[in-house]
Parts: structure tokens; C-alpha cells; sequence
């Protein structure tokens, strides 16, 4: 009996091009705060949670981050970035890849450790209306990447075992999520992440982006 995949993709550097977008945005935010750390620790952290992501600046800076200033750093970010919404754009193939799976008959979602007020950038910027397509985003878990309750929660809403899911995502964080709850994860190199971090981290397959993904999508499970 062929067991039927399903596909839980990351959002951003996976599906938008929008990973040096947030990074700028948390060096706004960071700045306003007087923090100061340079754009390239930034960039390795993006795509983990937010209580990770402030407990990694207390241990790099020796800043003491309060709740109040953790929350003033979080929509500090998020007002930066959803400034910068006309520069975000799809990655190439990304429309494409979801379109196939929609044709094709292979359930997808996306999973994205970014609250709704950043993803509804990305989601626009996509043409996804969360209203038709299931989305899961940090506000409905209690723990983001690298733990797996993003993804759990993502196969849940297909009604599919996490088991037969294919984590598609561009982060060291992604991958490690996906080991956990038992996914097979996929790299992409769109966000920045090199091919051997990514397989080191847990990925069966690396790719270039979405477009690349497509053309190999057999390989991890995509059959019509």
C-alpha cells in the first residue's frame, strides 16, 4: 500500500524571499534598543522561536532581556518589516510548486515560526488566503522551531500522520524541528544556510529554492 505524502512548507526563505528583510528588521529593533550585534549573528538566527532567538542575545551580548523589552523588541521587528511588505516577493517556483501540489492532489500547508502580523506579508505576497489554506503560525503554538510543534500542529490541521509529511523548509532549525517529530525534512538553500549545514541538520534532500524542488519533486514523494 503506497503511503500518501503530504507537504508542510516553511514560509520565509522557503516559499518568499524575505530572510534579509527580517534581518534588517531585527537590527532596527535591536538598534532602537540599544543593543548592538552585528547583521550576520542576526541572519543565524532567524527561523527560531522568539524566546530562543532573546535567550541567544542575553547569552551574546550579556543584555538582560525583561519580558517588557522582549516585547518591545518583537513589535519593534514587526513594524520594521511589515514597512518593508512592497520589497517582499515569492521565491522563483514557489506558486508554481504549490500550484502542481494542488493539481496533483497532494495536501500541503505552511508552518511558519513568524506570528500572522509578519506572515500576512509573506501569505499576500504568495497569494495564499489563510481563510482557504491551512496555515500555522507562532500564534497558535506553545513552542516554535526547533521544536516540532509547528509541524505537528500543521499535520494535524491535514488530518495526516506526521509520519508521512515532507518538511520543506530553509533553516538548520527547520530540519532539526522536523527529526523530532519524525518528518523527512528538505532543504532549500534560498535562505541563506549551506547544503552541508542543512544535511547535517537532518535534510534527505538539499535544493536550490522551489523552482529547483519542482523539478525534482518525484525524488521526495511528489507523484501525480
Amino acid at each position: 500500500m503506497r503511503i500518501e505524502p503530504v507537504f508542510i512548507f516553511d514560509l520565509d526563505g522557503t516559499l518568499v524571499d524575505s530572510v534579509y528583510q527580517h534581518v534588517l528588521a531585527w537590527k532596527h529593533a535591536l538598534d532602537a534598543e540599544g543593543i548592538e550585534l552585528s547583521v550576520w549573528r542576526i541572519h543565524r538566527k532567524i527561523g527560531m522561536s522568539g524566546g530562543l532567538f532573546t535567550d541567544q542575545l542575553l547569552r551574546e551580548t550579556g543584555f538582560e532581556i525583561s519580558d517588557e523589552r522582549a516585547e518591545r523588541l518583537r513589535e519593534g521587528h514587526a513594524a520594521a518589516y511589515r514597512q518593508q511588505a512592497r520589497y517582499i516577493r515569492p521565491l522563483p517556483g514557489a506558486r508554481e510548486l504549490l500550484s502542481w501540489l494542488s493539481e496533483a492532489g497532494i495536501p500541503w500547508t505552511i508552518a511558519t515560526s513568524g506570528r500572522m502580523e509578519t506572515a500576512a506579508v509573506n501569505l499576500a505576497a504568495l497569494s495564499v488566503d489563510p481563510d482557504r489554506i491551512p496555515v500555522v503560525t507562532r500564534d497558535q503554538v506553545k513552542y516554535a522551531k526547533p521544536d516540532p510543534d509547528l509541524f505537528l500542529a500543521a499535520a494535524a490541521r491535514l488530518g495526516a500522520p506526521i509520519e508521512t509529511a515532507v518538511v520543506v523548509g530553509d533553516s538548520v532549525w527547520d530540519m532539526l524541528a522536523a527529526i523530532r517529530c519524525r518528518a523527512l525534512g528538505v532543504g532549500l538553500l534560498s535562505g541563506g544556510y549551506g547544503q552541508d549545514e542543512l544535511r547535517q541538520s537532518g535534510a534527505i534532500r538539499v535544493y536550490d529554492d522551489p523552482a529547483d524542488l519542482l523539478r525534482h519533486v518525484d525524488e521526495v514523494g511528489g507523484r501525480r
